[in-house]
């Protein structure tokens, strides 16, 4: 009997890649698959380039896998045309493969709610992007309710950590910090607001590609207790060793850079999760599982710091 094979799609984005290192740090046979060139892969894990939007690379990338892992996404502004196909080639793939799907998902489809978001959340979404997230969910948990192939779904906040650089955190706070600029946050600092740190998020998904107790349901993953954005960007810049200015951003004032800054514009459609609270509730994953440990706050942040240094900071620039 073959050894499983676990194929991360979109193993060149933050969480895809993240997954690539959880699978190999537990000793899973592991295909990272992506568009480009691989980069900073871990020993012993192949590699395979293909465009899963479509059905023909979809088949091709999912080909022999025991566990596909969808954390392929479109360009952020393309999600409502590109991503609800994207996700019907990955189904048809893993399905063709005889593979379970383990969808890396996140909270938009949950639309704003009063309290911490958890699976029990009412499903209502607001934005453009929250309809198109449900509509995908739907269709998965769908595929797996008819029985064409085993799916769970992973749901995360906000995310930041090595490798992180598509969420707000990672595009535009820390290399802020780092270079000395003002930090500007979309809507209030004083709100409580979750985020996920990125080996945490793909811990949590292997686990749930690992276990058979995932199949057809969906789960909020862990997360350390929220901060606020205010104490979050401090614990940021202590990491950098700077002090560092920061403003949270009106939606006026967003609706403004937004004529000029798609990815600006963008956040409008979800301004109610940096306007109020936005908190998880994990206590379903905790309780399948066991408890589920997450990384330290400080620790994390500190990592995540160290990898921007790295590999996105410039020169201050005042």
């Amino acid at each position: 009997m073959s050894t499983p094979l676990h194929v991360v799609l979109g193993a060149g984005g933050g969480i895809g890649s993240a997954v690539v290192h959880e699978l190999a740090r537990r000793g899973h046979r592991t295909r990272a698959v992506q568009r480009g060139p691989a980069l900073d892969l871990p020993p012993g894990v192949t590699t395979r380039a293909a465009d899963v939007s479509t059905t023909e690379g979809a088949r091709a990338a999912c080909a022999d896998a025991t566990v596909v892992y969808h954390c392929a996404q479109p360009p952020y502004h393309r999600w409502p045309q590109e991503f609800p196909q994207l996700t019907d080639a990955v189904i048809e793939g893993a399905a063709a493969a005889g593979a379970k799907l383990v969808f890396a998902d996140n909270l938009y489809l949950y639309g704003p709610i009063d309290g911490p978001v958890s699976e029990r959340s009412p499903r209502r979404p607001t934005s453009r992007k929250g309809a198109v997230r449900k509509e995908m969910a739907d269709r998965l948990l769908q595929a797996h309710k008819s029985g064409r192939l085993n799916v769970t779904i992973g749901q995360a906040s906000d995310y930041y950590g090595p490798g992180g650089t598509k969420s707000v955190i990672g595009a535009a706070v820390v290399p802020a910090v780092l270079d000395g600029r003002t930090v500007n946050w979309p809507g209030r600092l004083d709100v409580p607001h979750t985020v996920h740190y990125l080996p945490d998020i793909a811990a949590a998904l292997v686990t749930l590609g690992e276990r058979d107790a995932a199949d057809g349901r969906t789960f909020v993953l862990p997360a350390a207790p929220a901060p606020t954005p205010r104490q979050f960007i401090r614990q940021i810049a202590a990491a950098a060793g700077s002090r560092t200015r920061m403003r949270g951003t009106t939606k006026p004032l967003m609706r403004l850079v937004g004529l000029s800054n798609p990815a600006a514009r963008e956040l409008l459609d979800i301004w109610y999760q940096f306007s109020h609270p936005w908190t998880v509730d994990d206590t379903l994953y905790r309780l399948t599982f066991g408890h589920a440990e997450v990384t330290a706050p400080d620790a994390a942040v500190a990592a995540t710091v160290a990898w921007h240094r790295t590999h996105t900071a410039r020169p201050s620039g005042g």
